[in-house]
């Protein structure tokens, strides 16, 4: 009798929504403040011209609480095209058993789970380093084509990273981001620098959105680097402490997420790109393509539809030379559009030839610093419009 009367129960919630004209809700497999993800399944699966596919996940709201789900949306129609980021199949609207109007919002199902149910399920060891590499890298070209088109994510973390098959390729599964709620414009944050709020979650905040409120794509690269380093550790960022500690420690606190020994060199330098708490030094998604931790995984991920780069480097090369945690580094940088300078201490040179302005911070520190890692990048003035500048960045501000 209990195992009945729960299934009268999941039923009522499963149709509480309504089905809609192609497609039937099934069980709930995922709530949160924007409402609620079921499981759909074609009313006719075998039609030739069903342009949905034979599984969905349907995330759904009341019409007059589906701002948020409307909103990704729109978010999604501007960076389709991109395989590393859930595909959108539509919209439709259905009728509530309460006679409510409810939107639902068609997306591709994650069969796999989430990431952050794959990092939970290896007991706390985290994940093998080639699969964290393959992982990494379909999140990085994700966030660089959601960059490229001006968005910034603003909340990524594990549980918004979908896992789907992946039959070419040698992981088992391929990783996509989703859940684009509070994702908004770049523009958005240059016209109004301090806001009011931070959107996201604290485990993943970076330094500038917890002091100033500012989210801009490096903060991205900074959750980025976090799941990163919970995907190689088996745990979160910061441990398992509240949200009010968790901020303390990124803001007032000044301190960075601990990178453990037990990871490869590549992976520690990787983390390092991302752990800067000054967000102009912080490295791009685009450089981050280039390190040796994700490069030359190209020949062992499946390459269909990958997105055309915007900014095609002739020349782009990374050096690794230390292990030290608190080594310096050097990376290449495009000036905004509005031209503002990089700052007052960083002095710059021109080469003949290739266009190379190279930039040395004076930080009070010997710049010949053997622990440094460099990123070079030469582009003649017919191929660019902005001098890249290369930055070397000491301990200090690490």
């Amino acid at each position: 009798m209990v195992g009945k009367k729960e299934n009268l129960v999941q039923e009522r919630g499963v149709n509480e929504y309504g089905d809609g004209v192609s497609w039937y809700r099934g069980s709930m497999i995922g709530k949160g403040g924007f409402g609620c993800v079921y499981l759909a399944t074609l009313k006719n699966p075998r039609s030739k011209y069903s342009y949905f596919p034979s599984l969905m996940a349907v995330k759904s709201a009341e019409v007059s609480v589906s701002g948020s789900i409307q909103k990704e949306r729109e978010v999604l129609g501007n960076v389709e095209g991109c395989p590393d980021i859930i595909k959108c199949f539509g919209e439709e609207t259905t009728m509530g058993e309460n006679g409510a109007m409810v939107y639902n919002l068609l997306l591709e199902y994650g069969s796999g789970g989430t990431l952050a149910d794959r990092i939970n399920k290896s007991g706390g060891d985290g994940l093998p380093e080639f699969e964290a590499k393959m992982f990494a890298r379909s999140i990085l070209r994700g966030l660089y084509h959601v960059h490229s088109l001006g968005y910034v994510h603003c909340d990524l973390k594990p549980e918004n990273i979908l896992l789907v098959p992946n039959s070419k390729g040698l992981s088992e599964f391929r990783a996509k981001i989703g859940d684009f709620g509070l994702t908004k414009r770049v523009k958005q944050s240059h016209k109004r620098k301090l806001e009011a709020y931070w959107r996201g979650t604290p485990m993943y905040l970076s330094p500038e959105a917890v002091i100033d409120n500012v989210q801009e794509a490096p903060c991205d690269i900074w959750a980025f680097g976090c799941i990163v380093l919970e995907m190689l550790t088996g745990k979160p960022p910061w441990g398992e402490k509240k949200s009010e500690e968790i901020l303390g420690k990124i803001g007032e606190g000044k301190e960075l997420p601990k990178i453990p020994n037990g990871i490869s060199k590549e992976a520690k330098d990787f983390l390092k790109g991302c752990f800067v708490r000054k967000s102009m030094y912080r490295l791009t998604a685009e450089m981050l393509l280039h390190h040796p931790f994700v490069e030359g995984l190209d020949s062992c991920d499946d390459k269909v539809d990958e997105v055309e780069e915007v900014e095609d480097l002739d020349e782009f090369e990374w050096v690794c030379e230390s292990d030290d945690e608190f080594s310096g580094g050097s990376f290449s940088y495009w000036p905004d559009e509005d031209g503002e300078d990089v700052e007052d201490e960083i002095v710059s040179g021109f080469e003949v030839g290739n266009v190379e302005r190279v930039a040395g911070l004076e930080a009070g520190l010997d710049g010949s610093n053997d622990g440094s890692r460099r990123v070079k990048s030469r582009v003649s003035l017919e191929s660019r419009q902005h001098c890249p500048v290369s930055v070397g960045i000491h301990a200090g501000i690490w």
